[in-house]
């Protein structure tokens, strides 16, 4: 499990960066950057996050996989990534990062850096590559985080450490994943390991013997307990390099380029987001059975994971449950497949609460019901999912209200990011504004007027706040719940007349840049509305002719 120091340095390429991540932070105050060592110079480490990931965060924050795949692959550019899962199981961004100076503090920096830009929120799950220095900051800075190494990370380790196993014994590695992978509870994994040790007179081989004191943080039987939202239960803990920038960043990527791609890769990512969104309230699930348990599920769930929960519900005709003990109000059930009872997952019952759990964990682990908890519901007549076995996270409404309201309300009290509150809020309103106006002709055209008359309020008060004192107390460096009076009391009575006139002065300025910067929000939006209303023409046009080819 390596580390090392690394030292690089990108010349030119790093006021690039730079450059960039200051024009942004100036369009959007809620861009986040920092830099660490060398401040602003080509051999310090930064970290940037936008306002769309720090946004994802609050809704998607609770499994977080930290990428440090340029360090195994050699890239150009020391590029990490902090990402997540979306509602639809897609990868989301919550920040990047550039490691130019690898020292035994940068890791400590990095997490402590994006936790604070994450608003200090802590997920309950981390993914990280299986290095000391990484660990050690885990510990430290996310004491609360379950931490899990990458397995595809010591898949690739081992088949370098046991080259010669690896060629002399083609099966080795078909038998080693398949026991790190297949393996359903601790007993059967600690007896396949064994075996396959013994089979390979690799008992004492030193590597080995690694992996396995550290079992508990990357054998998925021992993870089981813990959110990773994993959608499979045998997910490789991140397979691909990296899958929110595979295909835009490899390591032949160049600094001049990196910006451009990853660019590239959050306007991609975002598209198929809202591809998703339209398939998911586009299309009509066809359900398999007549449990109102399904409907139920059909209406709340996204397309993808509707599919999943509708593949476990399905699952429990061939997997019935049978009761093994009660004791007052828990009922314990053996539950198998046909013909496969030596597979047999025990579920408790509480009738009184009407929870139940698994020995599978499924439902702890991926946020989605397992096959045999809906196999003692059904034999319970429990016909709708009890609200705790629905996850928000993995709702078509997962973005409205609940984590973001809480963080708008935490951040009114920061008066350090007050102008950071105030675009997160309206951005966050305007969002929910574009989805319900672009629903029909109808609800687009009220949108407008909405919108119009915003504007005309927005103007009428510029024009006010240009001739007013009192208005214009409000600025960058303000609290957003300070009230005009209050600001006015915490100016110093002794101060003159001209003292005064120059502190209105500068906030009246700073007010007129912030109001301008509503106007580029506001024409973003109109924008918006006006695309998807001359797509949604396009596709009418589309519709009409091919009934009219059908009628000829």
């Amino acid at each position: 499990m390596s580390s090392g120091a690394r030292h690089r340095t990108l010349g030119g390429g790093a006021q690039q960066i730079l450059d960039y991540l200051k024009r942004m932070q100036a369009e959007n105050p809620a861009f986040f950057y920092a830099f660490q060592g060398d401040n602003e110079h080509s051999t310090g480490n930064v970290f940037w996050a936008d306002a769309t990931s720090r946004m994802n965060y609050n809704h998607f924050g609770d499994t977080v996989k930290l990428d440090t795949f340029y360090r195994m692959n050699n890239f150009k550019v020391p590029f990490a990534a902090f990402t997540g899962l979306n509602h639809h199981g897609q990868p989301v961004l919550f920040g990047c990062a550039l490691l130019l100076n690898e020292s035994d503090t940068t890791f400590l920096w990095l997490i402590q850096t994006w936790l604070h830009a994450m608003s200090g929120h802590f997920p309950v799950s981390i993914t990280t590559d299986p290095d000391r220095l990484i660990q050690m900051a885990v510990a430290q800075v996310l004491p609360g985080s379950r931490h899990r190494f990458c397995k595809r990370s010591i898949f690739l380790e081992t088949q370098e450490k046991l080259a010669h196993i690896y060629q002399t014994h083609p099966t080795f590695e078909m038998e080693f994943k398949k026991c790190i992978n297949e393996t359903e509870t601790v007993d059967e994994f600690e007896s396949c390991w064994e075996s396959l040790l013994e089979r390979y007179y690799l008992l004492d081989n030193e590597w080995l013997q690694s992996l396995y004191n550290a079992r508990h943080q990357w054998v998925p039987v021992f993870m089981r307990d813990t959110f990773f939202g994993e959608l499979c239960m045998t997910d490789t803990g991140g397979d691909a390099v990296n899958l929110f920038f595979d295909g835009y960043v490899n390591a032949a990527t160049s600094i001049q380029l990196l910006i451009k791609q990853y660019e590239k890769a959050v306007a991609g990512w975002h598209e198929k987001e809202l591809k998703a969104d339209y398939d998911t309230t586009s299309t009509t699930p066809v359900l398999k059975t007549p449990s109102p348990m399904e409907k139920q599920a059909a209406d709340l769930y996204t397309k993808r994971i509707f599919t999943k929960f509708q593949e476990e519900l399905v699952e429990t005709l061939a997997n019935p449950a049978t009761k093994i003990e009660e004791s007052g109000t828990i009922t314990s059930y053996r539950v198998a497949k046909y013909g496969e009872e030596i597979k047999a997952h025990t579920v408790r019952f509480n009738a009184f609460e009407m929870k139940a759990n698994c020995s599978c964990q499924m439902f702890e682990f991926s946020g989605i019901i397992c096959r045999h908890i809906l196999a003692v519901f059904r034999s319970k007549n429990v016909l709708t999912l009890p609200s705790e076995y629905l996850l928000k996270r993995w709702t078509r409404n997962a973005k409205s209200g609940g984590a973001v309201d809480e963080q708008a309300s935490e951040l009114r009290g920061n008066s350090q990011e007050p102008l950071t509150v105030r675009h997160n809020n309206l951005r966050h309103e305007a969002i929910k504004f574009v989805e319900e106006g672009a629903k029909s002709i109808h609800f687009y055209n009220v949108a407008m007027d909405a919108l119009q008359e915003a504007a005309k309020k927005v103007a009428a008060a510029k024009k006010q706040s240009s001739g007013t004192t009192q208005g214009s107390t409000l600025g960058n460096g303000a609290d957003q719940g300070t009230h005009t009076g209050e600001a006015n009391q915490m100016m110093p009575p002794h101060k003159s007349a001209d003292e005064k006139e120059k502190k209105i002065r500068d906030l009246a300025a700073e007010l007129e840049s912030t109001n301008q910067r509503c106007e580029v929000y506001r024409a973003n939006l109109l924008a918006v509305l006006r695309d998807m209303e001359d797509q949604k023409l396009k596709l009418s046009v589309k519709v009409q002719n091919a009934r009219l080819s059908l009628k000829e």
